[in-house]
C-alpha cells in the first residue's frame, strides 16, 4: 500500500494527503449528529492539542528541513528560514485583516476583517477556514520537498505531517459544527458547514506542491513560509481560544500532548 502511494506524483500525494486531513475535519464535524454541546474543558483540551501539533510540525516537519536544505546547498543558513517564516506570518496577518470571520464565543458585532453583512454561521466557518490554509500548504510543500530529493525531506516525514495535521483537524471540525447546532441550525447543515471549513486544504496543498516542484530554489523559503503561517494561527487564535474560559491547565496539557504526538510521528516516520 505504501509503495503504491510512494509511486504517485508529489502533486497527487499532496492531494490525497490533504483529502485525508479534510476527511478528519468532516469526522470532527460529524460529532454534531451525536452532541448538541461539547464540554468546554474537553474543547479547550482539544484546541490546545491542535496548537501543540502545529507548533511541533512547524519545527520538525518544516523549519528543520528548510535549514538542512540551505546547509546542503551551501547558502547562508539562517536567511531563507528567517525570510520565509516572517513572510508566512505576514501573509496570515494580512488575510486575518481582510477576510471577514468570527471567533467562537464572540458576538457578531466583533467579527474581524472587512465589514460585511454575511450571516454569523458563514463568519464562524471562515474563522476555521483561515486556520486550514497554512495547514494544507504545509502538507503540499512537504510532499513537494520530498520529491526534490533532499535527504532532510522524506516521504515519511510528509506522511507524518499529514497524519498530525489530520488529527488536529478533528477538534476544528467540531468547533464549527457543534456551536452552529447550538445556535439553531439543523444537524445536517451544521455538519456541512463544519466539513466545508476543511475544503481549502486540498486546494492549498496542491498549490504548495506545484510551487516547490516547478520553483525548486524557493523550497526552503516555502517550508519556512508554511511554518510561519502556522505559528501565527497558533499564537493569534488557537491558544487564546483554548484559554478563553480560564481552563489554562487543561489547554496547556493539551499543547504538551499535541507537541509530543507530532514530534513522535515525525521522528518515527521521518
Amino acid at each position: 500500500m505504501l509503495d503504491w502511494f510512494v509511486g504517485l506524483s508529489p502533486v497527487m500525494q499532496a492531494l490525497l494527503g490533504t483529502c485525508f486531513t479534510w476527511f478528519v475535519t468532516a469526522l470532527g464535524a460529524a460529532l454534531v449528529f451525536f452532541f448538541k454541546k461539547i464540554d468546554r474543558k474537553v474543547m479547550d483540551g482539544m484546541l490546545g492539542s491542535a496548537a501543540g501539533v502545529m507548533i511541533a510540525a512547524s519545527f520538525w516537519s518544516l523549519l528543520a528541513p528548510a535549514i538542512a536544505m540551505v546547509e546542503e546547498s551551501g547558502g547562508i543558513t539562517w536567511i531563507p528560514p528567517l525570510v520565509g517564516f516572517l513572510s508566512g506570518g505576514a501573509f496570515l496577518w494580512a488575510i486575518d485583516r481582510l477576510l471577514p470571520h468570527l471567533h467562537l464565543g464572540f458576538p457578531t458585532k466583533e467579527a474581524e476583517g472587512i465589514k460585511t453583512s454575511w450571516q454569523r454561521s458563514i463568519l464562524l466557518v471562515l474563522a476555521i477556514t483561515l486556520h486550514n490554509i497554512p495547514e494544507g500548504l504545509a502538507v503540499g510543500v512537504a510532499f513537494g520537498a520530498a520529491a526534490a530529493g533532499y535527504p532532510s525531506a522524506t516521504i515519511g516525514a510528509a506522511i507524518a505531517l499529514a497524519i498530525g495535521i489530520g488529527l488536529q483537524n478533528f477538534p476544528e471540525g467540531a468547533a464549527v459544527s457543534v456551536p452552529l447546532r447550538r445556535e439553531g441550525l439543523s444537524r445536517f447543515k451544521s455538519f456541512m458547514y463544519g466539513q466545508f471549513s476543511g475544503m481549502v486544504e486540498p486546494v492549498a496543498g496542491v498549490l504548495g506542491a506545484f510551487a516547490v516542484i516547478y520553483m525548486r530554489p524557493i523550497l526552503p523559503y516555502a517550508l519556512s513560509f508554511a511554518a510561519g503561517a502556522m505559528i501565527y494561527v497558533v499564537a493569534e487564535e488557537l491558544i487564546p481560544e483554548s484559554q478563553a474560559e480560564k481552563h489554562s491547565d487543561i489547554a496547556t496539557i493539551g499543547v504538551m500532548l499535541g507537541f509530543a504526538l507530532m514530534m513522535t510521528l515525525d521522528v518515527a516516520l521521518g
